[in-house]
């Protein structure tokens, strides 16, 4: 079982059944990631921070809790890359920038602290833009080395795409889960906000900052996600209530075929001639599952609604560093801060009203439609020196809800075209349920 080829093919899943009945070893599984990593990651650049010594170490040591009959968890020696502005105590937490270039965090954030319970261990961060913004990090896609893998979760989107792991965790303010998991042909996965906790993380927007993940499998990205889901009561959004099941939503059957939703976006007019064909024949082949709609003239405002919010809050949440060390700041998001620091109070607040009638709006919504088929992206990744445009994004992160990214189109350029589904908020276990039985559906029609 410890054949490359056989780890390389195995869901996360059956990697688990092979470690509990001892066929594989969780160091057998690290070492086969390290050789993928040592074979391409020169070239691809999705780490930040990696040793090998030490995940080695952490390997034998989940290996020895297994031979001595202790309780495994949900992960139990799966290793799983994450994002370099999550805190961890193993590693540098450098949020992408030269400020920070030597910050060492003493405790983890709760995403890692609940990953390590699970029995999981941290393969290595991975290469985050400059503060989870709009500056292209030095990752490459995997695909195609001259194309962007997106951001500003590059490096946790490429690293899976690359086979560097199976499972990594991102995070989302605008696009940054769903759009790379478009441009590098992999699943993504943001659930609704307050499901994951997100404290020790950099903060950029607390309205709009949410955890996401990356994954082969989406079953694998659902049991991911169930480790990782709890209530935090130093996080904000967080929710004291029961949260979804992830991994038997997605393997429940439908009780009858899904009904999607296609709406007509305002900003249609920019997918890609081939995005935008590949999107017509998609939908003819779920044939009367879908039904279009015509987008409420209210979604253009929502886009402008998320601008400002996100502008308003990021000035705020980086003051230091813009007062402090503004010479440090890439120039290409130092226009845009400046900008943000002129958005009023009375912006702020008018956008967050809007921003709550959004939601209920989506509340109703939902009970006559199971989700929302729509592009991850306007197009196929751009050439490198831009993250692409995450507007395909913008109002469902603005409203908190969950959305995957599935790897079913390419475009002009034989890279890869994700397609979307938005589900209910907190009705996550439904949206993966409806994915499934959307691949299923698609399956057979092929």
């Amino acid at each position: 079982m410890s054949d490359g080829e056989n780890i390389k093919t195995d869901t996360v899943r059956e990697c688990l059944e092979h470690i509990a009945t001892g066929a594989l070893t969780s160091l057998e599984l690290v070492q086969h990631h390290l050789n993928v990593i040592n074979n391409s990651d020169e070239h691809i650049h999705a780490w930040a921070h990696l040793d090998a010594d030490k995940v080695k170490a952490h390997a034998g040591m989940l290996d020895d809790v297994r031979r001595q009959g202790k309780p495994l968890g949900l992960l139990h020696g799966i290793p799983v890359g994450v994002k370099d502005i999550f805190d961890t105590s193993d590693y540098p937490t450098t949020y992408g920038s030269t400020i920070y270039a030597n910050r060492q965090p003493e405790t983890d954030c709760r995403v890692v602290e609940k990953l390590k319970e699970a029995g999981a261990l941290l393969m290595g961060k991975t290469v985050t833009t400059e503060f989870a913004f709009m500056h292209p990090s030095r990752t490459q896609n995997p695909h195609n080395k001259e194309y962007s893998p997106g951001g500003s979760s590059s490096g946790s989107a490429a690293s899976v795409a690359a086979g560097h792991v199976a499972l990594s965790i991102g995070s989302q303010t605008n696009g940054s889960v769903i759009r790379p998991a478009s441009f590098c042909g992999v699943y993504g996965f943001k659930p609704s906000r307050g499901i994951v906790s997100r404290r020790g993380v950099l903060e950029t927007s607390p309205t709009l900052d949410q955890v996401g993940v990356f994954g082969r499998d989406l079953g694998d990205i659902a049991l991911l996600v169930d480790a990782m889901a709890g209530y935090d009561n130093q996080d904000s959004q967080s929710y004291l209530a029961p949260k979804p099941s992830m991994l038997k939503g997605y393997l429940s059957e439908v009780p009858v075929p899904p009904t999607l939703a296609w709406i007509d976006m305002p900003y249609a007019s920019k997918y890609s001639k081939d995005a935008a064909e590949g999107f017509e024949e998609l939908v003819a082949a779920l044939g009367g599952t879908v039904e279009r709609l015509e987008a409420p003239q209210s979604f253009a405002a929502l886009i402008e609604c998320h601008r400002i919010i996100h502008q308003y809050e990021i000035a705020r949440s980086l003051d230091e560093e813009i007062s402090q060390h503004w010479d440090e700041i890439s120039e290409s998001i130092q226009p845009i801060l400046l900008d943000a620091k002129k958005h009023t109070d009375e912006q702020y607040a008018e956008a967050i009203e809007i921003r709550a009638a959004a939601v209920d709006w989506f509340q109703n919504f939902f009970l006559d439609y199971d989700a929302i088929l729509t592009p991850s992206a306007l197009s196929e990744a751009p050439l490198m020196g831009s993250t692409g445009d995450p507007i395909c994004c913008t109002i469902w992160t603005l409203c908190g809800l969950p959305c995957i990214s599935m790897p079913l189109l390419s475009g002009a350029n034989d890279m890869p075209v994700g397609v979307q589904l938005v589900g209910a908020l907190q009705e996550d276990d439904r949206l993966l349920r409806t994915t499934r039985a959307v691949l299923q559906q698609l399956h057979e029609h092929d």
